[in-house]
């Protein structure tokens, strides 16, 4: 019992943080959250996007664009790359990125809206990130685009933000994706000499009367007396009806039409539903045609289901001419829209095979008026209703097979960049499996101190040249809290924290090692700033620089520092991640390992400071203000194995283990905290060194006694 009070001494001090701490993080988390609600300047933003437009119209279509007018003539469109896909960044939260698009495809600007990611607010200036935004001026859209270090031959490549290739890969999808997007949606990515089409996927809740007046739907009214004078053409009188049945004034017919293939027609009118399920059933070049009646006349007559033919009706476009048979008569059970419902007759058509109708050309429905001469004989003639392809759904081009193979079948770029940087995850590979290999077999190397310390330079070395300076790949309390983000913000995307491949295979490895080992193994083995400290620590053990040993009282009040700054950036990171990220620089990591020491002076003598700290106490920065070490510390006990071995004298007898090791993880009565503990060995060293571990002293005293003995005995005999 008497060996867990300090435990529980322990958990009791941090207990009595949590009260006041939280309500830190509730008024950290509201001041925050105010703090990220800034608003956008959206007609600013757009002029930046489109700098060649001198008005812009109100958002239409799905995805939202902003037409851009040049002296009243359109340019092209813009829009803002959140409003077109909303796809999660780094942080959890989408990037904002207005931009433009001329009808060439090619991007007129961008202009950076809004951002929370670590990736692109750490150590990089806005004025860096403006101007790799205004790269992509130019940029033709129908062909393949790639950052500098990724592209392939043929590619537009644009140069990346120095020393920040993943920043410039994240906004680089969101400016290219986004606008591919725009462009293939409002056919922009044409090749010459293609002909028109229609926008299929562009959608707005419409009304019928909205489609009415917009010209989607066209519309033939036709009263009695102009049927009357239509049907007395040739010099003879004719009505449409009996004489006296109905004034000339009365409607005959109101005759419309209406392409439903598009989703701006087709959805509002039938339903979701029902259009997808036509749809579905349509070949590819087949066309919906939606043709209804209201008034006293039939446009379907009462031959049709003898002949199977449509006779009243036919559509002509240029020389050909497209009859209206029952089999191309498609049942729909509820039209979304009450109006189209409300008509005396509704015919949902599908023109496919020899009836294929090109909607994107103006064509005509042509209708037979049926009467009688005032000699009792027939009469007939036909009324046409001109069809034009509505303004707003014409596309100029069709698209070109290499801008839709670019557009659609684009690799994810983080093959890309996976495959660039092979040989270093291969490296990582390597250094990850030399130090399983050293986990694994601990217990014999850490019977011979010469091998353990060997290990320990020579992988501080690799850790600190290589995985540090050279692939900067230090992992950062930055990536916990933007991983936490992702799945509260819930929008969770593997493939943003795929770009950076040297810290996604770290994080797997680490979070695989520590239900194995604990955290220990990060902090003591792959961090680069730690060993950075290893290195000034024996450094200070060579100039024999007197270690201020700290009491344990009082270093146990002090370790409880890193995990408030760990929780106060995370609740900061609810509110507002910019705010968590600039928290976030209490950490060193970016200056003196992924920037090298290039950077503010400010930050610089911070990490120097800490550094210097070194000097005097083992692995300060470690032992007190480390959060991502908190972080990793929180699921510590979920390890699996107990690997460190203690004997009932430490603690007791013996302190030289808990005097020596690095990071005071070692309480006086013997128990190592696995909270604290760096897992560097060092005590298993002394565990095994029978010149240093006082029962192994005793049991190496006694063996040589009686080996001594033994031969004092044999050389006594004659």
């Amino acid at each position: 019992m008497a060996a867990e009070e300090p435990e529980e001494a322990s958990r009791g001090m941090i207990g009595g943080l949590w009260q006041p701490f939280v309500l830190l993080l509730i008024c950290t988390f509201i001041l925050t959250a105010a703090a990220g609600m800034a608003a956008v300047d959206k007609p600013s933003a757009l002029t930046a996007a489109f700098p060649q437009a001198d008005r812009f119209g109100p958002a239409e279509g799905a995805p939202p664009v902003y037409p851009a007018y040049r002296q009243s003539a359109l340019v092209g469109y813009a829009f803002f790359s959140r409003e077109v896909d909303g796809r999660a960044g780094y942080a959890g939260r989408p990037l904002d990125v207005a931009v433009g698009v001329t009808l060439e495809a090619r991007i007129a600007g961008a202009k950076i809206v809004e951002h929370y990611e670590p990736i692109l607010m750490i150590g990089i200036r806005e004025e860096q990130l403006e101007a790799f935004v205004g790269r992509y001026a130019g940029v033709d859209l129908r062909a393949g685009v790639r950052i500098k270090s990724l592209a392939r031959p043929g590619d537009q490549a644009v140069d990346a933000i120095a020393g920040a290739t993943v920043s410039s890969t994240a906004l680089h999808d969101a400016i290219i994706g986004s606008a591919r997007k725009i462009a293939r949606a409002r056919g922009l990515l044409g090749s010459p000499g293609a002909g028109p089409r229609l926008d299929l996927d562009l959608f707005e809740a419409k009304t019928w009367a909205d489609l009415l007046r917009g010209g989607e739907i066209a519309m033939l009214d036709l009263d009695v007396g102009a049927a009357d004078r239509t049907l007395s053409q040739g010099g003879r009188m004719a009505r449409a009806l009996p004489e006296g049945v109905a004034a000339p004034q009365t409607r005959l017919v109101a005759i419309y039409a209406a392409v439903a293939t598009p989703a701006l027609i087709g959805r509002n009118l039938l339903g979701e539903r029902a259009h997808a399920s036509l749809l579905a059933d349509l070949p590819p070049e087949g066309q919906l045609l939606i043709v209804g009646a209201e008034g006293l006349y039939s446009i379907r007559g009462s031959n049709w289901r003898r002949s199977g033919v449509f006779d009243r009706l036919q559509i002509v476009q240029g020389e050909r001419t497209i009859p209206l048979k029952l089999d191309q008569l498609r049942a729909v059970e509820r039209y979304a829209d009450p109006a189209l419902g409300a008509l005396r007759e509704v015919l949902v058509l599908a023109l496919a095979g020899e009836a294929r109708l090109d909607v994107a050309r103006p064509w005509r429905l042509d209708v037979l008026i049926h009467g009688q001469t005032e000699q009792q004989d027939p009469a007939s003639a036909v009324v046409a209703l001109d069809y034009r392809p509505p303004a707003r759904l014409l596309i100029a081009g069709g698209e070109s097979v290499a801008a839709t193979a670019e557009a659609d079948a684009e690799r994810p770029i983080w093959i890309d960049i996976w495959q660039s940087r092979a040989v270093d995850i291969g490296l990582l590979v390597v250094l990850l499996l030399g130090l399983y290999v050293i986990l694994i077999f601990q217990d014999w190397i850490a019977r011979d101190r010469a091998v353990w310390n060997c290990l320990r330079i020579v992988f501080a070395l690799a850790v600190v040249g290589w995985l540090g300076f050279v692939a900067r790949a230090q992992l950062s309390v930055v990536n916990v809290l933007t991983f936490a983000s992702s799945l509260i913000g819930q929008h969770f995307d593997w493939a943003f924290f795929l770009l950076e491949p040297l810290i996604f295979v770290l994080w797997s490895w680490v979070a695989v090692a520590m239900l194995f080992w604990g955290r220990g193994v990060f902090c003591g083995w792959l961090c680069p700033f730690g060993a950075l400290q290893d290195f000034v620590a024996r450094i200070a053990r060579a100039l024999k620089i007197r270690q201020l040993q700290i009491p344990f009282g009082l270093h146990e009040r002090l370790w409880p520092t890193k995990y408030i700054l760990f929780l106060g950036l995370f609740a900061a990171s609810l509110g507002s991640m910019a705010i968590a990220l600039r928290g976030a620089e209490v950490e060193p990591f970016k200056t003196a390992v992924t920037m090298r020491f290039a950077r503010d002076a400010l930050y610089v003598a911070y990490a120097l400071g800490l550094l210097a700290a070194g000097l005097f106490v083992e692995r300060f920065f470690c032992r007190y203000l480390c959060p991502l070490g908190a972080a990793l510390a929180i699921p510590a006990r979920l390890r699996m194995f107990e690997w460190l071995k203690r004997r009932r004298q430490c603690g007791t007898e013996c302190q030289i283990c808990a005097v020596h090791c690095p990071v005071q993880a070692i309480h006086p009565l013997g128990q190592i905290n696995p909270n604290e503990c760096i897992h560097c060995l060092r005590c298993q060293t002394n565990y095994y060194d029978d010149k240093l571990c006082p029962p192994l002293i005793q049991r190496r005293t006694r063996r040589e006694a009686r080996a001594q003995l033994v031969k004092s005995a044999a050389g006594a005999s004659p």
